[in-house]
């Protein structure tokens, strides 16, 4: 009962996380959820940039993040983009201890170049909160698993 308990209290009482959000230009776009049950903000580009087929680039959002401790930003592609146009969002992982510019890392994996546009919608943000695991180093594992080490196409192709 004890254990369950814990648990209710760590999970009901949970406060509604905050962030806060500086413009570091005046026309820079504040995150912003597209509709309601969204589980990523939109994150907008602050330039007006151009892609090369198999080019890599760090778009300026123009704004700063402060996220609560305990938590991260995940940076994840907007489907359209990535689909459609052939943009793959790199790196993407936000600390709360990070309080510069948001820059989202971009690579073109199509056959054209691709423009964004100041103000487009070039990637999405993710709130989660992490876990700061104890480490513990081993020389063999407490118990197996049914995979062990089967890597790549363990499990088959059907």
């Amino acid at each position: 009962m004890r254990g369950l308990i814990e648990w209710a209290l760590r999970n009901f009482r949970k406060k509604l996380m905050k962030i806060q959000i500086k413009k570091l230009r005046e026309d820079a776009k504040i995150p912003k959820f597209a509709l309601i049950g969204d589980v990523a903000m939109d994150l907008f580009s602050n330039e007006d940039l151009v892609i090369n087929p198999g080019e890599r680039i760090s778009c300026k959002t123009g704004i700063a993040i402060k996220l609560q401790e305990g938590y991260a930003g995940l940076v994840w592609d907007k489907s359209g983009l990535s689909h459609k146009k052939g943009l793959k969002t790199l790196g993407g992982v936000f600390d709360s201890n990070y309080l510069g510019e948001w820059f989202v890392g971009l690579v073109n994996l199509d056959k054209k170049e691709y423009k964004i546009e100041k103000g487009q919608k070039i990637a999405q943000v993710v709130f989660q909160e992490i876990e700061r695991p104890e480490i513990e180093e081993v020389e063999n594992f407490d118990s197996e698993t049914t995979r062990g080490e089967n890597a790549f196409g363990s499990t088959g192709k059907f």
